[in-house]
């Protein structure tokens, strides 16, 4: 295809640049290396002369192969083949010219002869055409344009190439992941929380003990105007979901405020949690015992339709 013979040079450019511009930034000492604008200059200097030589490759080829022809006509006794490009309808213009070369390219029905192929079959014979020149120039560009794009992203360091574009993606994906987190945590309440145990969790749940709960409970849990917090008598109640029910609303009557509007309820589940840790640590100067020994109670277990029981779980103690 003609076209393609023009744009030829233009393949190899984008591959070159980021050659260039890989051997300037890796293959130079950093405390000798040009500055940027000149290492630029010397990349663009460069690839332009690459242009040029290709171009006049591909021109020389052209003219020894019209002169093979003319000289193989010459001989065959048989006139001299014209070539496409120098064939033009009388009172087209500029315009139409280039869109039937660079875009079209149609052979015109009077001349599909020249591009017969020798063999046949069933009398049928093959026609020589070139893929259609509006493909190949569009797949040009994005030849060029994958060749710009490695160079701006990969090479030249104006974007993010695909790694810091990872670990931008894999931060963002950590916060929204953060705030779904959080926005679970705050629809518990006291039928559905359950207990925490990992660390970063109950060493909140302390850091929130000791600022809201140490005045009353002691630091230890020791107890002191409130009751004892490390043995296994509760006045209402033990168990995650009665320790952060207590919490959340309260015993007025006693003098113990509605912690609901002073803390989240993520953050009242965590110092419950950490209250259960308390259980055992027999602290000095501990309060009496207060209310009853608290048991957590097995789940009934389920029964099939013949009434026989499917299962038991084991519910260890709070």
């Amino acid at each position: 295809m003609k076209s393609g013979k023009y744009t030829l040079a233009l393949l190899l450019v984008p591959i070159a640049l980021p050659l260039l511009a890989q051997g300037v930034q890796a293959g130079t000492p950093a405390e000798s290396m040009l500055p940027r604008t000149m290492a630029y200059v010397l990349i663009a200097t460069a690839a332009l002369l690459f242009m040029v030589t290709l171009y006049l490759v591909v021109r020389v080829n052209q003219l020894m192969y019209k002169r093979v022809l003319t000289l193989q006509a010459e001989k065959d006794g048989l006139p001299a083949p014209v070539a496409e490009e120098e064939v033009s309808v009388p009172g087209e213009s500029f315009v139409t010219r280039m869109r039937k070369r660079y875009w079209e390219d149609v052979v015109p029905v009077e001349r599909e002869h020249e591009i017969l192929k020798d063999h046949a079959f069933d009398g049928i014979r093959e026609l020589d055409n070139s893929l259609p020149p509006w493909w190949v120039n569009l797949f040009i560009l994005c030849v060029i344009w994958a060749g710009i794009f490695m160079f701006y992203y990969h090479f030249g360091g104006g974007g993010p190439n695909q790694y810091e574009y990872y670990e931008r993606e894999m931060e963002q994906a950590k916060k929204k992941q953060a705030i779904a987190i959080a926005g679970q945590s705050n629809a518990v309440d006291e039928s559905n929380v359950i207990a925490l145990t990992d660390a970063s969790s109950l060493g909140e749940g302390e850091l929130i003990y000791k600022a809201s709960c140490a005045a009353c409970h002691g630091q230890a849990g020791e107890g002191g105007v409130g009751p004892n917090m490390t043995d296994a008598y509760w006045l209402h109640g033990g168990g995650i979901k009665n320790i952060f029910r207590i919490i959340k609303y309260g015993v007025p009557e006693k003098g113990m405020i509605a912690w609901s509007a002073q803390l989240k309820p993520g953050d009242m589940q965590k110092v419950a949690s950490y209250i259960l840790t308390m259980e055992g640590s027999n602290p000095p100067n501990a309060k009496g015992p207060q209310g009853d020994v608290w048991k957590e109670e097995a789940p009934t277990p389920a029964a099939d339709s013949t009434g026989n029981a499917l299962g038991h779980v084991d519910i260890p103690k709070q």
